[in-house]
């Protein structure tokens, strides 16, 4: 079981290759060459022990960019998958069994964001989440705003509750009625080349802590720290160049 789980329960975060479920989206990160289907991946643990995401070989066609992938989670990924072709998606990577460990399959939204199944088989997911080092949060951003929204809901049935405004239009996704993550529209305030695609939040304790440990480390800052109402945010990228978002909880006087 995933703890106080805020990202979209029923999903998984990986870095290219392993399949961790979160109960909501999950995500991996695709950092080296492509690996053979089945192929193993390993599972990122936090300082207790506890899984909270999978790292592993990329799998894509030479000259893909490193990147995290959120999984989706499905009771049976062959209907499902079939529900995302009917719904306008497009199926990249068929369901097939991972080991035992699972199904997973891999696709893209109406908007062109890339995303994962998992149906769990032996791996259930995550088992720690919304703590420092571990997932907090996924959100889908494209230029069709309520096309993929009609998407999501008619695939995995999210429901939406609209917490954008005049100058960014943002809903989160609910599952049962509890908050999984968000989904928003790619305005004119981003860059043409930024496509669409799904990203993952890790929680931290210190946001500029973190950042600095990132770029010690041998990664890089794509976007500075920066206060916002849900707490302290900055966009980050890996030494192999896969960006994430680190996010600290709101201080009283932020």
């Amino acid at each position: 079981m995933v703890t106080r789980v805020r990202a979209a329960r029923g999903a998984v975060h990986t870095a290219d290759g392993g399949d961790d479920r979160a109960a909501g989206a999950a995500v991996r990160a695709d950092h080296r060459p492509a690996r053979a289907p089945g192929a193993a991946a390993g599972g990122g643990r936090h300082d207790d022990g506890r899984q909270v995401a999978g790292i592993g070989p990329k799998m894509g066609p030479p000259g893909e960019p490193p990147g995290w992938t959120t999984y989706l989670p499905a009771s049976h990924a062959a209907g499902t998958a079939g529900t995302i072709t009917a719904a306008g998606g497009h199926l990249m990577v068929e369901p097939m069994d991972v080991m035992g460990l699972g199904w997973m399959a891999l696709a893209t939204d109406p908007g062109g964001a890339v995303f994962g199944l998992w149906q769990a088989g032996l791996h259930t997911g995550v088992q720690l989440a919304n703590e420092p080092g571990s997932l907090t949060w996924n959100e889908n951003l494209s230029r069709d705003f309520e096309q993929n929204k009609a998407f999501y809901h008619a695939v995995f049935g999210y429901e939406y509750g609209d917490i954008g405004d005049t100058s960014f239009r943002y809903a989160t996704l609910k599952a049962g009625g509890t908050e999984v993550g968000g989904i928003g529209e790619l305005d004119g305030s981003f860059p043409a080349e930024v496509p669409a695609h799904w990203s993952v939040y890790f929680a931290a304790e210190d946001t500029d802590v973190a950042v600095a440990k990132v770029t010690g480390l041998g990664g890089s800052t794509v976007r500075p720290a920066w206060d916002s109402p849900y707490g302290r945010i900055a966009v980050v990228a890996d030494d192999h160049g896969a960006v994430f978002s680190l996010i600290s909880a709101p201080t009283d006087n932020a």
